[in-house]
């Protein structure tokens, strides 16, 4: 009989949220390392380039990697002769979880940004220190408690995806359908967990485990090419990993070789008439970790060598200088799409919620508590900032989240926004009627795009934490053209579409 002590249950699943908000998997550091040796496309391998330098600033400062620092999700294998020892409480299994939850994001040496809301139909307010996770308790034979804590982030959940599908429906053909879908906005490259089988909820449930396994797909491609035998879940890995790559979409949606990493699959037995399938992508800030715990204490989280983070270099010879606050209108014809800007000035910030506030205002015939004249904004939900830093990681968060909005907003003398992902060709067509520019940051590299952040104030709707509108005074912060002043889009899903059709006519390699 083992018995595992409540505090270091507690204190294990605390340090294991700590480790992952600035720890990436080396797995996936090698994965992103070896896509960008490879990317002949300047503006996916600068993107790399940005997400592995932000690695490993965030590995050397102990700050997160993505200022989304997601969701809490735990997976409990519980052994069946295991003890708990509450030393005194009542607390439940899920209680001892939450409680780590809430002492990892609370952390005064590196606060998380709490993103979780109660009354999500209603009033939906933030709990403050990201409770209640999300557990997944089985269990098992033995004597040991294992444990695996993920952070997903709202961009790649966001982006989920199910279907029912009819038995004799080809899952590769919808697989490839889906992810034009998808856009950018689950910033690329990461993994896709793909589950297939039981019923609707069991499939997700699948599809999200899988994403929680090391990358690997280079040992299944030696294992094809030797000529071994593959099963249908491999097989079905290998298809997926190479045709979801001809697609194109590449790093953050610019183009490329590499949008997946890897692909994973897991598959339960299931009716007859039945052949559910949910795919679920891990982000480029990608982040899980497993420990035992053997009623020896706490968890021992290794620390890696900062020499499993490669040097890398990102940017062009021809990247232009911008003072925001000399811009106008007048003067964003001098940007073409895919050009690398580095920004320098003072911005505002705004998302989903500081948006509708001004909206509402407005249809109101109220004023705005903000001039938007000749500004630009920056969609963000900083970290809370520690020590002497003027802001916490600070990266973009998903920009078609704001489109509904755009048309009001760019009507009130705004120029410019900042984002992440692709906008909608609806949107598009707004940016051109009012002359203004669309520009994107990478996403997963909020630790390094703060560090070009030299000033922060609340301007407006403080009640909003994160979301408040701050002014943000930049210099050199990198970004690059989305949409021009004449709406033009470097994000062509429609022409990934197009490829999808012609990928899934092409004959399958890996016969099923």
């Amino acid at each position: 009989m083992t018995v595992i002590k409540k505090d270091d249950f507690i204190n294990s699943i605390a340090n294991a949220f700590q480790y992952i908000s600035y720890y990436h998997p080396k797995d996936f550091v090698d994965a992103v390392y070896g896509a960008w040796q490879k990317e002949t496309n300047q503006s996916a391998k600068n993107a790399m380039g940005q997400i592995l330098t932000n690695s490993r600033m965030s590995a050397m400062g102990h700050r997160p990697i993505c200022q989304d620092t997601g969701s809490a999700v735990v997976f409990l294998d519980i052994g069946m002769n295991v003890q708990w020892d509450l030393q005194g409480s009542a607390m439940s299994v899920e209680d001892m979880v939450n409680e780590g939850v809430r002492r990892a994001y609370n952390n005064p040496d590196n606060p998380l940004r709490a993103s979780i809301l109660v009354d999500p139909i209603g009033k939906r307010q933030n709990t403050k220190d990201n409770t209640p996770a999300v557990v997944h308790m089985s269990v098992v034979p033995g004597d040991k408690v294992d444990v695996i804590c993920a952070a997903k982030g709202g961009g790649s959940e966001n982006k989920a995806k199910f279907a029912m599908l009819n038995p004799s429906d080809s899952i590769e053909e919808w697989v490839l359908k889906t992810v034009p879908q998808m856009g950018a906005g689950w910033c690329p490259p990461g993994i896709l967990g793909i589950g297939v089988g039981g019923t609707p909820e069991k499939a997700m449930m699948l599809a999200k485990r899988s994403l929680m396994k090391h990358i690997d797909i280079h040992d299944l491609q030696a294992k094809a090419q030797s000529g071994a035998e593959l099963d249908s879940v491999e097989r079905l890995r290998l298809n997926m990993y190479d045709k979801v790559n001809e697609l194109g979409v590449g790093a953050q949606g610019l183009g490329g070789l590499t949008t997946v990493l890897d692909v994973k699959v897991l598959d339960f037995p299931t009716h007859a008439a039945s052949k559910a399938v949910a795919m679920i992508p891990n982000c480029a800030a990608t982040r899980h970790i497993h420990f035992t715990l053997d009623g020896q204490g706490e968890a021992a989280l290794p620390v890696p060598s900062l020499s499993d983070w490669p040097e890398v270099s990102f940017g062009s010879d021809d990247v232009i200088k911008v003072n925001v606050n000399d811009l106008t209108k007048e003067t964003l014809g001098q940007f073409n799409i895919g050009d690398t800007l580095l920004l320098s000035g003072k911005i505002l910030t705004g998302r989903d919620a500081a948006h509708k506030r001004m909206v509402d205002m407005l249809a109101k015939g109220e004023a705005l508590p903000v001039d938007l004249q000749n500004r630009f904004i920056y969609y963000v939900g900083p970290v809370d900032a520690v020590g002497d830093e003027v802001v916490g990681p600070a990266g973009p968060t998903t920009s078609t989240r704001m489109d509904k909005f755009t048309d009001t907003i760019l009507d009130q003398g705004l120029i410019g926004m900042i984002g992440k992902s692709e906008r909608s060709p609806a949107t598009c067509e707004v940016i051109a009627k009012h002359g203004a520019i669309y520009l994107i940051a990478v996403g997963g590299a909020a630790y390094l795009v703060s560090k070009a952040i030299k000033g922060a104030k609340v301007l407006a709707f403080p009640e909003l934490g994160m979301e408040a509108i701050y002014e943000f005074e930049v210099e050199d912060m990198p970004v690059t053209v989305a949409v021009d002043n004449q709406g033009n889009s470097i994000h062509r899903f429609d022409k990934v579409a197009e490829r999808a059709q012609q990928v899934i006519a092409e004959p399958v390699r890996f016969v099923p």
